[in-house]
């Protein structure tokens, strides 16, 4: 298989490099085979795009898509579709219209520890989306938070003192949206949301009658317990295997193209 990469992110949303760079990047690490998903915008696509084609890459557009299940927060990573779709593109808009609710609602509670101007902060380090990733760099910033890994766990987590609950989309309007554009919907990193043994296997069960294509399989920092277990589940499930780094800016443990390879049987998400 191609050396791939199917999940990172560009600075239309919250990841530092811009398009072009991304790229750049992506040969840098040998990835062959890339696609960009931002969180809920295809803005970086057409940029991605070209470059790719001048370095001979093949790409896929992406999106990546929040959502809401049983109060939790769960990504739909959408491949292959047309940018063009309507519906899709309604549906990002709504999504871009509750990010921006959200943000100021976070700028709101963030001004009740002296920063006046989190949003605008806020904004001042994004080309694209304002997401918690950029207030997370405004709390550094004000020595609020020693790091990124510090300000979620402190400001901007579920139930922490600056964390605002979205009303993102459920699963089944993101997949039938992803699918009424021609492409095909994985779950993006399964084994992060925090859901014990029996909500996780209700994801996978209503993932699966929602029409879902595949599990994301394969991301960075795995143990072989965690890749097998996902690989069986997609099997059992009948879904397709999918896999990225979740790529935001670069480093060593979470890098474009790092530790993706499946084994050769496995039923994959695309062709090439």
């Amino acid at each position: 298989m191609l050396k791939y990469d199917f999940h990172c992110h560009s600075n239309a949303s919250d990841g530092v490099l811009s398009p072009t760079e991304l790229v750049l990047r992506a040969v840098e690490m040998g990835v062959q085979w890339l696609a960009l998903t931002d969180h809920d915008t295809l803005q970086g696509l057409e940029e991605a795009a070209f470059e790719a084609k001048n370095q001979n890459i093949i790409f896929v557009n992406g999106v990546e898509i929040s959502t809401c299940w049983a109060n939790k927060d769960i990504h739909i990573v959408g491949l292959d579709f047309d940018p063009q779709n309507i519906t899709l593109n309604k549906l990002l808009y709504q999504q871009q219209r509750l990010r921006h609710q959200r943000a100021l609602a976070i700028a709101e509670k963030l001004s009740l520890f002296g920063i006046d101007k989190a949003f605008e902060e806020a904004q001042s380090l994004s080309d694209g989306e304002v997401t918690r990733a950029h207030f997370a760099q405004v709390l550094v910033k004000h020595g609020l938070a020693r790091d990124i890994s510090q300000a979620f766990k402190h400001y901007l987590s579920q139930g922490k003192k600056a964390y605002v609950q979205p009303l993102w989309c459920d699963i089944k309007t993101a997949i039938s949206a992803i699918h009424q554009a021609g492409g095909k919907a994985i779950l993006a990193h399964p084994l992060r949301y925090e859901l014990s043994r029996k909500n996780f296997q209700q994801l996978i069960t209503d993932f699966k009658a929602w029409q879902g294509d595949a599990l994301e399989v394969a991301s960075c920092g795995q143990n072989p317990q965690q890749r097998q277990r996902l690989l069986a589940l997609a099997k059992e499930h009948n879904l397709a295997a999918s896999g990225g780094s979740d790529f935001h800016f670069p480093c060593g443990w979470r890098e474009l193209g790092k530790e993706l390879a499946l084994p050769e049987n496995t039923m994959f998400i695309l062709t090439p």
